[in-house]
């Protein structure tokens, strides 16, 4: 496995699916940034709620699919899933069919935000379970101000950029700040 950040600006990305394990992926999705196209055969009242204006009540077509380049597959019939997933494997999308690990091109870790700092935890998809354990042990040793602390950080280092410093410098200066004010055990 190669852990990956992706930037939604950059990517289009699509979810196809039903039901609170489509919609906790649409969230997931929405909280990073992306707005993905939504499709949900049968149509699905909570998922278009949280879609608005990108939903539609179907299944994608080639159309739909050209220039995607992320699919996110959830709550569908695992036939269906299976199908689609070897229609956009087809068309070179990376795919992520929820809780069936041969479909999966990626796999969708467990996280914490704090505004910018992302941490992850990922078992390849083999222990949903043992992943959200120590997703809750994280979010207690990084608890909500991180997100300043990130942010501190981070004008520290653009100011010391400003004036020239290299990098070395600057992760010594970003360490001294965080042992001085006492970020980590």
């Amino acid at each position: 496995m190669i852990p990956l950040i992706i930037d939604p600006a950059k990517l289009r990305i699509a979810l196809v699916g039903t039901g609170p394990l489509a919609l906790r992926r649409l969230e997931l999705l929405r909280a990073g940034g992306a707005g993905p196209a939504v499709f949900a055969p049968g149509g699905d009242g909570a998922l278009e709620a949280l879609a608005g204006e990108t939903y539609q009540p179907r299944m994608p077509d080639a159309a739909d699919l050209a220039g995607v380049h992320v699919l996110f597959v959830a709550g569908l019939a695992d036939d269906a899933g299976e199908t689609l997933a070897a229609e956009a494997r087809a068309l070179g999308i990376l795919v992520n069919v929820e809780d069936v690990i041969p479909l999966c091109d990626f796999h969708v870790p467990s996280i914490v935000r704090r505004g910018d700092l992302l941490l992850t935890v990922s078992t390849r998809g083999r222990s949903p379970g043992l992943s959200r354990l120590l997703r809750l042990a994280l979010e207690r040793l990084f608890p909500a101000v991180w997100a300043k602390r990130l942010d501190r950080a981070a004008d520290l280092r653009d100011r010391m950029r400003a004036e020239g410093a290299d990098g070395a410098a600057i992760n010594r200066a970003v360490e001294l700040l965080a042992t001085e004010e006492g970020w980590l055990p």
